[in-house]
């Protein structure tokens, strides 16, 4: 009966347009109620849940990136992608995915990437004669690349669900790959698309201007190289690489670009703030919610389920898959890391899945969520930057969805994309 209480509310709470955070926090505490425990234990557990060290890392980079957008630093970044994939056929669809690539690198989130990179290609692909549908929906789509290249927001919070023994750096590691074949796999359903409605390619540049515009790239790639080299080799931690994110973010934009204004800092650090706080609230109300589901012994009870179901790994991963892909349809996607992992990682390990692993597949399905209606935040960005609805978007995103679902799909059946290069580094 507990379940029923705890899930209920939460869903009529959802149903009903309360913010994630405070279903999530509100559930726990009835549910607590309904058990006759210490009301206490919500407070104690949402206290753990955001009192962790690794959860530092999270702020400094949402600040690094916030700086990076406002200094100037996003549109070098797409310059220097226009450079090198500009002339292929639906040139500036290719563009805008690699500099997903390039600004994920920076960001490590998709909203930022949604916003800062449409807001510089969107208009561009209008104005040359690309339908806005099709521009959105490669800056959606695209978009989720951040969410697996360091340094992803999201794999810190599924290394602390995890309970904190997973390496931040094997994740950010585990990523990249997968990444990149996103990236390929998406330039690849924006030339088929571009090919069909007879798109324009843009003239080449010729070399010399890519080293011109990789020059003036410089200092935003080198904190990717700071980012992950540091964390990677063990220099410094996620949450240390964070603050010197920060710390280099400043002297790029304020000393080298001179781009910073005083305003657009103020501006940044408090979106930053801002940020911060709605993401450690979600996580400490999911930190109740996921303790009410282990005491509550819902991950044993799933495995028994699946076990009853099929004892095939590759049926119970396609299972997952298909629960996960439904979930982010209507949930977002940091509150849900919290709260499917303890549930869904037991029952990926106890079929042979390795934790590393399962995380990739995890983020990958959930920011493929984030593109999807009703509550696709990423989705929202894209339209608002494109000034279209959502219905118009969704008609034309399919073959987006359709390179990101194949992707998904090798990650999920072919473990080595995620694992090999983490293993190189033990």
């Amino acid at each position: 009966m507990e379940l029923y209480v705890l899930f209920g509310t939460f869903v009529v709470l959802l149903l009903i347009g309360t913010p994630v955070a405070f279903c999530l926090g509100v559930s726990s505490f009835a549910t607590v109620l309904y058990l006759g425990l210490p009301p206490v234990v919500i407070f104690q557990r949402l206290n753990s849940g955001v009192s962790v060290f690794a959860l530092m890392a999270i702020p400094f980079f949402i600040y690094a990136g916030d700086l990076m957008v406002r200094g100037d630093i996003a549109r070098r970044l797409v310059a220097l992608a226009a450079s090198i994939v500009g002339h292929l056929r639906g040139g500036l669809g290719q563009v805008n995915v690699l500099a997903s690539v390039m600004f994920g690198g920076v960001s490590g989130s998709a909203a930022a990437d949604a916003s800062a990179v449409g807001g510089l290609m969107v208009p561009q692909m209008k104005a040359r004669g690309y339908d806005v549908g099709y521009a959105v929906n490669i800056t959606v789509v695209g978009s989720i690349i951040a969410l697996l290249i360091p340094p992803s927001h999201n794999m810190i919070i599924y290394s602390i669900a995890a309970g904190g023994r997973l390496s931040i750096a094997d994740l950010f590691t585990a990523g990249i790959i997968p990444g990149l074949m996103l990236a390929l796999a998406l330039m690849v359903a924006a030339w088929w698309v571009a090919t069909r409605k007879g798109y324009p390619t843009e003239p080449f540049q010729g070399f010399a201007n890519i080293g011109w515009m990789f020059l003036s790239a410089v200092p935003g790639l080198i904190l990717v190289a700071i980012i992950f080299g540091g964390v990677r080799s063990g220099i410094f931690t996620a949450s240390e690489s964070s603050n010197i994110a920060v710390v280099y973010a400043l002297i790029v934009t304020l000393f080298f670009y001179r781009s910073l204004s005083f305003a657009d800092f103020i501006k940044a650090t408090f979106a930053a703030v801002r940020t911060t706080a709605m993401v450690l609230m979600v996580i400490g109300c999911a930190a109740s919610f996921g303790w009410l589901l282990a005491y509550t012994k819902v991950p044993a009870s799933m495995i028994a389920l699946l076990q009853s179901i099929s004892d095939n790994p590759l049926v119970i991963l396609l299972l997952l898959n298909v629960v996960l892909l439904i979930l982010g349809t209507f949930m977002d996607m940091s509150p849900l890391i919290v709260i499917t992992t303890p549930i869904f990682l037991p029952v990926a390990t106890a079929f042979g899945v390795d934790p590393i692993h399962f995380g990739v597949i995890l983020i990958l399905n959930l920011g493929i969520g984030l593109c999807t209606p009703p509550v696709g935040a990423v989705l929202f960005v894209g339209c608002a930057v494109g000034r279209i609805s959502i219905w118009e978007a969704m008609k034309s995103i399919w073959p987006f969805y359709g390179a990101a679902f194949a992707v998904l799909m090798l990650v999920t059946y072919v473990p080595a994309l995620s694992l090999w290069l983490p293993s190189l580094f033990k």
